[in-house]
């Protein structure tokens, strides 16, 4: 496995596989790896010929406030996860490397960016595509995988990728979970044994809207309520409960088909989020 920093040093290592016609699949990644990250990395292995891991925590797409100074970054420990898993190239650009000037063109997607996360976080996903959209062009994969887990991103992501005819597929994988359900995320390192146990309110709130739309539980907003009731018993601060449309993100008021159930709480002051598809017409999509 290769390691390089330089995005010319991509171009030189990636010329040389595309010219035999390997296929090249992609995880984007801001490294502190975990499970979650290792689904994708092994369905990209299992599906392309050479597999690219990037790890880089994007300064653009963090708001004022936010963690990006703590955010964790753990290079050689996430190399040595990439190797065992049989990746070919881990990429780890400096914000510099990425950035050498003032950025002044950016990939911003309309409508799909305006709820959910990004109603408090306003520039967030027009960090996420404009990274996104400099990624696959530096490396140019055939398959670029993310996670379940950011729904609303992947939506965003996909959207992004049709629009401009970008030549890659997108492929979303389902959330990995602890064994207690809480989902996966590099963020869940920053809380406490409490706050640990807190979190898991977050699943707990989606298996029960889950069993209420299998009881027929229609309506979005007793759904929502819900929800809200359960995450308050463990004092989480709702930052949104929605139920939308998967592909519109638009706000359902009855789930009649397909839907999204998507929220952000904070426990204590980490944010975390997660989401349950629901799928009315195959009730083993309710996942």
């Amino acid at each position: 496995m290769q390691v390089v920093y330089t995005i010319k040093d991509v171009h030189h290592t990636l010329r040389k596989i595309r010219r035999v016609g390997k296929t090249i699949g992609l995880v984007p990644t801001m490294g502190a790896l975990h499970a979650g990250h290792g689904s994708l990395i092994e369905a990209a292995v299992k599906g392309c010929d050479y597999v690219v891991v990037t790890i880089f925590v994007n300064p653009t797409q963090f708001g004022p406030g936010e963690d990006l100074e703590k955010y964790p970054r753990m290079l050689e420990t996430d190399t040595a996860f990439c190797k065992d898993l049989g990746v070919d190239l881990v990429f780890a650009p400096s914000a510099d490397e990425m950035y050498p000037e003032e950025q002044l063109t950016w990939v911003e997607v309309e409508k799909l960016t305006e709820g959910l996360c990004g109603a408090n976080r306003p520039r967030h996903f027009r960090g996420v595509t404009t990274v996104c959209v400099k990624l696959f062009n530096i490396i140019q994969p055939d398959i670029a995988y993310f996670g379940q887990k950011d729904a609303q991103q992947a939506a965003v992501i996909r959207r992004m990728v049709s629009d401009l005819n970008l030549p890659l597929q997108i492929c979303i994988c389902p959330i990995v979970r602890e064994a207690d359900g809480l989902a996966m995320s590099s963020r869940n390192q920053y809380l406490s044994s409490d706050e640990r146990k807190r979190a898991l309110c977050l699943y707990k709130s989606l298996k029960v809207c889950r069993e209420k739309v299998t009881d027929g539980q229609r309506a979005a907003n007793t759904l929502i309520d819900t929800i809200r009731d359960i995450i308050g018993q463990d004092q989480g601060q709702i930052d949104y409960i929605s139920i939308v449309d998967p592909e519109t993100l638009e706000p359902l008021k009855t789930v009649t088909d397909r839907a999204l159930v998507a929220l952000a709480v904070h426990i204590g002051p980490t944010r975390l989020i997660d989401n349950i598809l629901i799928d009315l017409k195959n009730s083993s999509k309710i996942v």
